[in-house]
């Protein structure tokens, strides 16, 4: 069985501190290890910050535990209340999505590997809007399935990553209202958009702006980033650590021909997720191959 998988059928046995020890072990061993997800984390980590040696290793070390972190909180969000999920939230610049949806827009928002987005998916149902968003088809079968029935427990709706016809059901869902939030700086597409991010050429993922473009939907870029809690807040979450949720400003369907529209929306969410993760490199969990063009 897979390990993640067997993880999650039985830690709801086990209480929810054994579940953090256990992750945290598990994120300090393997950044110890300095295994192939480590050294790509670095590889990644060293183009966005510019670090070496040493400063690097403290930057990965922060990564490979916040990438721990976001493990342990999945495997307690089932039994988590709603009151903690709200409390380990705080929200920047929400007045820009509020606004919109009062008015009635649409809204896609692309986001990056970072932070939780299972946490602010379901902050987000309780608190703004439905979310709908899209998940890798991982293998085996099982633990897609099992994170898709988990996610839409959380209130969200979740569609597999299978090309043209999620394309399809994401532009009714968007016809639905809500938001449309899609995990977008590592392009699966195999036709991503050539940007700029952090001095460098890389691809990402077209589906946000394509989307918006075709339903005049409007772009909110959102970031996803840790911090420490204290007090009232504390003790309400059950955690030590939190998630600020932060709104870009909106990116509109621009004038022009429709043929650079794709590429002028993901420049602007682009520039706003590249600072973002400059400022908090240790929560972009980016242990895969990224989409840099060499």
């Amino acid at each position: 069985m897979n390990a993640f998988l067997f993880a999650w059928r039985n830690s709801r046995y086990l209480p929810v501190s054994v579940i953090r020890a256990a992750a945290w072990t598990g994120g300090s061993l393997a950044w110890f290890m300095r295994g192939k997800s480590v050294t790509r984390l670095e590889d990644n980590l060293h183009k966005v910050t510019g670090l070496h040696g040493r400063e690097l290793r403290k930057v990965s070390r922060r990564g490979m535990l916040s990438t721990a972190s976001y493990y342990a909180e999945i495997l307690e969000l089932p039994r988590m209340s709603g009151e903690a999920i709200d409390a380990r939230v705080r929200v920047e610049n929400g007045e820009v999505m509020t606004e919109l949806l009062a008015s009635k827009e649409t809204i896609v928002a692309p986001l990056s590997h970072s932070g939780n987005w299972d946490l602010i998916g379901a902050y987000a149902g309780r608190n703004i809007a439905h979310v709908t968003s899209v998940a890798e088809v991982l293998k085996p079968p099982e633990v897609f399935e099992e994170f898709v029935e988990f996610r839409e427990k959380l209130g969200m709706t979740i569609f597999g990553h299978e090309g043209s016809s999620t394309f399809r059901k994401l532009i009714e869902a968007v016809k639905q209202s809500g938001i449309v939030a899609l995990v977008a700086d590592r392009d699966l597409s195999g036709s991503g958009i050539r940007v700029k991010m952090w001095g460098h050429d890389v691809r990402v993922a077209p589906g946000p702006a394509a989307l918006a473009s075709v339903t005049g939907a409007t772009l909110i870029p959102v970031m996803i980033y840790s911090e420490r809690l204290t007090g009232a807040r504390r003790r309400a979450a059950k955690s030590r650590t939190g998630k600020v949720m932060v709104f870009g400003e909106a990116v509109r369907v621009p004038d022009g021909p429709k043929s650079q529209h794709v590429h002028i929306m993901t420049e602007s969410w682009v520039a706003f997720i590249s600072e973002q993760i400059a400022a908090h490199p240790g929560d972009w969990h980016m242990l895969q191959r990224f989409g840099w063009i060499e």
